[in-house]
């Protein structure tokens, strides 16, 4: 997470701190909502139940869940899997960065071209 970047549409340094993150219940970790929280960036994550139900025990209310930010994240979950259909992509036969970047960016011209 330390390497994120988020380009500015004009001149500047790149951003360095998202304003919200979301994710699915696998990144639903003590560690990282505890990250996000000490660099003031909001997250949208589900909880797994076993949180959840510490929760309970602990006499604690749920999390809120943004449901309407989650919802958006169903976008780009459908255009991964639209470009894991390019078998290349899919097992990554590239070794260097470089052409595994190449071959994304022919597979997302493949998509949005007719």
């Amino acid at each position: 997470m330390d390497r994120i970047r988020i380009a500015r549409p004009g001149p500047g340094r790149p951003r360095t701190r998202p304003q919200r993150v979301v994710a699915d219940k696998g990144y639903s970790a003590r560690k990282i909502r505890a990250y996000l929280r000490r660099r003031g960036i909001a997250c949208t994550i589900p909880e797994r139940i076993d949180q959840i139900n510490g929760r309970l025990r602990r006499g604690e209310s749920r999390c809120r869940l943004d449901r309407t930010a989650y919802r958006r994240r169903n976008v780009v979950e459908r255009c991964f899997s639209q470009l894991k259909q390019n078998r290349a992509l899919a097992t990554r036969y590239d070794k260097r960065a470089v052409h595994f970047q190449a071959m994304v960016t022919l597979a997302c011209l493949r998509l949005w071209l007719p």
